[in-house]
C-alpha cells in the first residue's frame, strides 16, 4: 500500500520517489500535436503569384511542391503585401502574395499557370493554390472602400475596413450552378461560346439574387436550351478559383421540348451516348467528375 512503502522509506533512511504517473493516449496525442506544431509553425508555405502564374519548387524525383521554408524564397520588398492564408490540415502555415515579373533564372523553380498546375501539385495544394488566388484577386479588387472612395486597411485575414467611414468588406463568391441532364441512354452536352478549345461540356449558369440553387437549375436549363426537367439531384460542389467561384453540380432527367439554343451563350448543343462522347472538360473540373459518374453508371447498367 501507499502507506505500507512510505513507512518503508522512512525506516531506512531512502529518499522518497516519485514516480510520474502514465499519461492517458488523450494526453499523448495533445503532446503529440503540441509537438507538431512546433515543428511545423518554422515552416510556411509560400504561394506567389506572378498574374495567374504560380511558382513550383522542383523535387530531386521530378515532381513539383510548393516552396516551404522559413523564409520567403523570393526577396520581400517594404510594399508587398503579403497575405495570411488558413494554414494547412498540418498545422504548416500558409502566405501568399505577387512578384511583379517571373522567376526565369532558377533552376529549382517553375512559373505555371494555376490550372496545369493542377496535374503538377498534391490535391491539398492545388486547392490551397487556389484559396489564396481568390483572396489575392480579393485584396487586389478592394483597395478603395465603394461608399467614400478612401483607403481600405485589412482588419482580420479574411476581411478589410475602411479607414474612413469603417465600411467593412469579405471575400466574395461567384455561385454557379452546373447539370448533367439525362435522356434515357443519353445526355445533353454543350459548346459554350467563350470555351477556349473545341470540348463539350454541361449546361451551367450563375444563381440570380432572389432565387434558390434549384431554382437556377430550371431556369438555366429553359433559358439556354428550351427543355424542361425533372428529379434534379446535387451532385456535389467545387471552388473555382478563375477567379473568385463556386461550382455546385447537379444531375437531372430530361421531359419536354426540344433543343433550341441560347445563341448569346452556345454554339453547339446535342444528345451524346457513351458511345460517341466528343471531347470532354479536363478531370479538374466538376464537369468532368460529373460526366464520369454518369459513364461509371452507364457501365453498372450493362
Amino acid at each position: 500500500t501507499t502507506e505500507g512503502s512510505d513507512n518503508f522509506f522512512n525506516f531506512y533512511n531512502f529518499p522518497k520517489i516519485n514516480f510520474p504517473q502514465k499519461r492517458t493516449t488523450s494526453e499523448l496525442a495533445k503532446v503529440q500535436r503540441k509537438n507538431l506544431n512546433i515543428k511545423n509553425k518554422e515552416m510556411t508555405y509560400w504561394f506567389i503569384f506572378c498574374k495567374t502564374d504560380l511558382l513550383l519548387q522542383k523535387q530531386a524525383d521530378g515532381s513539383y511542391t510548393i516552396p516551404c521554408s522559413e523564409e520567403s524564397p523570393i526577396e520581400l520588398k517594404p510594399w508587398t503585401h503579403v497575405l495570411n492564408i488558413s494554414p494547412m490540415e498540418d498545422g504548416t502555415e500558409v502566405k501568399a502574395f505577387t512578384i511583379d515579373t517571373p522567376v526565369t533564372d532558377n533552376p529549382n523553380y517553375e512559373m505555371c499557370g494555376l490550372r496545369p498546375s493542377y496535374y503538377k501539385l498534391s490535391r491539398d495544394l492545388y486547392l490551397k493554390a487556389g484559396k489564396c488566388h481568390e483572396l489575392i484577386y480579393w485584396d487586389q479588387n478592394t483597395q478603395f472602400c465603394g461608399i467614400c472612395g478612401a483607403p481600405m486597411k485589412m482588419s482580420t485575414d479574411i476581411s478589410k475596413k475602411c479607414t474612413q467611414c469603417g465600411k467593412s468588406v469579405w471575400p466574395s463568391l461567384a455561385t454557379a450552378i452546373i447539370v448533367l441532364i439525362r435522356r434515357g441512354e443519353e445526355v445533353l452536352l454543350v459548346h459554350a461560346r467563350n470555351f477556349k478549345s473545341d470540348f463539350y461540356g454541361l449546361v451551367a449558369g450563375f444563381v440570380e439574387t432572389g432565387e434558390t440553387l434549384e431554382q437556377a437549375v430550371h431556369r438555366e436549363v429553359m433559358e439556354e436550351t428550351g427543355l424542361t426537367i425533372n428529379h434534379l439531384k446535387y451532385f456535389g460542389s467545387q471552388p473555382w478559383p478563375y477567379p473568385s467561384g463556386l461550382m455546385v453540380g447537379f444531375t437531372a432527367d430530361y421531359v419536354d421540348g426540344e433543343i433550341h439554343l441560347q445563341k448569346e451563350e452556345l454554339s453547339r448543343g446535342k444528345w451524346f451516348t457513351k458511345y460517341n462522347l466528343p471531347t470532354i472538360p479536363e478531370k479538374l473540373s466538376i464537369a468532368r467528375q460529373i460526366i464520369d459518374a454518369w459513364l461509371e453508371e452507364q457501365k453498372s447498367n450493362l
